[in-house]
C-alpha cells in the first residue's frame, strides 16, 4: 500500500469519526425542539381545558341548564380523548407526529369556536366533542411518542417530565387568566373567544415535533419490524400493562373532579380573599386554586420524572396515589377558608400530572418507544373513562343530593387503591427487548 493511499484512508476514517461526532452531538440538541414545542402545544391545550370549570356556574346561568349539562359535555370530550388516543397515536406512530397534531390542533380550535357561539345546550355539546377529539390528536400521546423517538434513554423520563411540566404551566398562567377576564367581562362567550383564539397557535407549534426516524433513539431495531396488531397482542398478555391502565383510571377521576368542580364547590361555600386589600372573588379564587395546582405541578412533573428515572416508577406511582388520598383526607378534616384551599392547591399541585412522566415512561420502558404512542393511548382512554366519570359524576351526585359530599370520600377510597395495585406492578421489559428479538 502507498504512503498516499494509508494516509488517504486515515483521513476518510477520521473525517467519518468526526461526522458521527457532529450527529452524534446534533442529536444531544435537537431532541429538546420536539421537548419544547410538545410543552407549549400542551400549556394551550390543557391550560384551556383545565379552564372549563370556571364556566360551570355562568353557562348554567345564562342558558338555563343544570351543572350536569356542561359536566355531561366537558367529561365526554375528556372520554372521547381517551376513545381516540390509540388510533391517532397509531396514526402519529406510522405517518409522523407533526401532521398528526396540527390536524389535531384545527379541530380543537373548531369546537372551541362552536363553544363560544353556543346559545344552547347542543352546540356546547358538539363543541366539546370536537374539542375533545382535536385534543386526543394533540395531545399527550403523540406529544409523548415524538419525544420518546428523538431522546436518549438515559434522558427521557427527564424530557417527559419537562414536557408535562408545560401542561402544569398551562394551567398556572392560563386559567387564572381566564378567571379574570370572566370576572372583568362577566360574559363567558367573549373570555371563551380570547381562549379560542390563543389555542390557534397549537397548529403552528405542531411543526416542530417533525421526526427523523432514522435518527431515532434507543432500541428500535428489532421493535421496528413489530406490527400494530404483535403491539396490543403483547402488551394485553402483559399484567403490568392492565394494572398500569386500571390505575391510570383513578388518575382521570382526581382531576376532572377538582378542575371541572373546584372552583364551584369554593363558589357554593363563598369562599374570598383580600390580596393586599384588594378583595378577590369566589370566581376567582377558585381560578386561583386551579392555577396554583398548575405551579406547584411544574415542580412536581419536573421532581416526579426525575425520581422515575432514579428510582422504580411503579413504587413512585403507588406513593404518589397513596399521598393524593392523604391530601383529600386532611383538606376534608380542616375548617374550610381561603387557606385550606389554597393549601390543598399547593399540595395537590405536587401530585397533579406527576403520574404522567412515570405512567408514560414506564410504558415505553417496558415495551420500547416504537409504539409507544398507541400504547399510551390505550392507557390514556382507561385514564379519560376515569376522566368521564369524574367530571359528569360530580355533577350528577350534586344535582341530587346538593353537595360534593360523596365525591371526596368515592377520591380517597380511589387513591387508596390506585397505591396497592401500582405495586404489584413487575417493572421490567417484555421478553422480547429483553432478548432482542424480532417478532414476526
Amino acid at each position: 500500500m502507498s504512503a498516499w493511499s494509508h494516509f488517504s484512508g486515515r483521513t476518510n476514517a477520521a473525517s467519518k469519526h468526526r461526522g458521527s461526532e457532529r450527529i452524534a452531538m446534533s442529536r444531544q440538541r435537537n431532541f429538546w425542539i420536539p421537548v419544547i414545542c410538545g410543552g407549549m402545544i400542551l400549556t394551550i391545550g390543557i391550560g384551556a381545558r383545565q379552564s372549563f370549570g370556571i364556566f360551570q356556574k355562568p353557562i348554567a346561568a345564562d342558558l338555563n341548564v343544570g351543572r350536569e349539562l356542561w359536566s355531561f359535555g366537558t367529561a365526554l370530550a375528556m372520554l372521547l380523548m381517551g376513545v381516540f388516543s390509540p388510533f391517532v397515536g397509531n396514526l402519529a406512530d406510522r405517518f409522523g407526529t407533526a401532521r398528526t397534531v396540527a390536524a389535531g390542533g384545527m379541530l380543537y380550535v373548531a369546537g372551541m369556536l362552536m363553544i363560544a357561539l353556543a346559545t344552547e345546550g347542543m352546540m356546547l355539546t358538539l363543541g366539546n366533542v370536537l374539542s375533545g377529539i382535536g385534543m386526543a390528536a394533540a395531545g399527550f400521546g403523540p406529544i409523548f411518542g415524538a419525544i420518546a423517538r428523538q431522546t436518549p434513554v438515559d434522558k427521557r423520563s427527564v424530557a417527559l417530565g419537562v414536557a408535562t411540566a408545560g401542561g402544569s404551566f398551562g394551567q398556572f398562567a392560563i386559567v387564572p387568566l381566564a378567571s379574570i377576564l370572566q370576572s372583568r367581562f362577566d360574559n363567558w362567550h367573549t373570555t371563551m373567544f380570547v381562549l379560542t383564539a390563543l389555542s390557534a397557535l397549537m397548529v403552528l407549534l405542531a411543526f416542530g415535533l417533525r421526526e427523523n426516524r432514522a435518527a431515532g433513539f434507543g432500541p428500535l431495531g428489532a421493535a421496528r419490524t413489530q406490527s400494530t396488531q404483535n403491539a396490543l397482542q403483547e402488551a394485553f398478555r402483559t399484567q403490568g400493562f392492565w394494572l398500569l391502565t386500571i390505575g391510570f383510571f383513578v388518575c382521570g377521576f382526581h382531576v376532572s373532579f377538582i378542575g371541572l368542580h373546584l372552583p364551584s364547590y369554593i363558589s357554593d361555600n363563598a369562599i374570598g380573599m383580600a390580596f393586599f386589600g384588594r378583595p378577590i372573588s369566589a370566581i376567582e379564587l377558585g381560578g386561583w386554586a386551579i392555577g396554583l395546582v398548575g405551579l406547584f405541578n411544574i415542580a412536581g412533573s419536573l421532581l416526579w420524572g426525575w425520581l422515575g428515572g432514579h428510582h422504580l416508577r411503579k413504587d413512585m406511582l403507588a406513593l404518589l396515589y397513596a399521598l393524593r388520598a392523604l391530601a383529600f383526607v386532611v383538606f376534608l378534616a380542616l375548617p374550610l377558608s381561603w387557606v385550606s384551599v389554597l393549601l390543598f392547591a399547593a399540595s395537590l399541585g405536587f401530585l397533579w400530572l406527576g403520574t404522567v412522566p412515570l405512567t408514560s415512561g414506564l410504558v415505553g420502558y417496558m415495551f420500547g418507544p416504537a409504539h409507544m404512542s398507541m400504547l399510551w393511548g390505550v392507557v390514556f382512554f382507561s385514564h379519560q373513562l376515569g376522566s368521564f366519570l369524574g367530571g359528569w359524576g360530580a355533577g350528577r351526585l350534586y344535582d341530587i343530593q346538593g353537595n360534593y359530599n360523596s365525591m371526596w370520600w368515592i377520591s380517597v377510597g380511589l387513591g387508596v387503591f390506585a397505591a396497592l395495585i401500582h405495586w404489584r406492578i413487575r417493572e421490567q421489559p417484555v421478553e422480547r427487548l429483553a432478548l432482542g428479538v424480532a417478532p414476526s
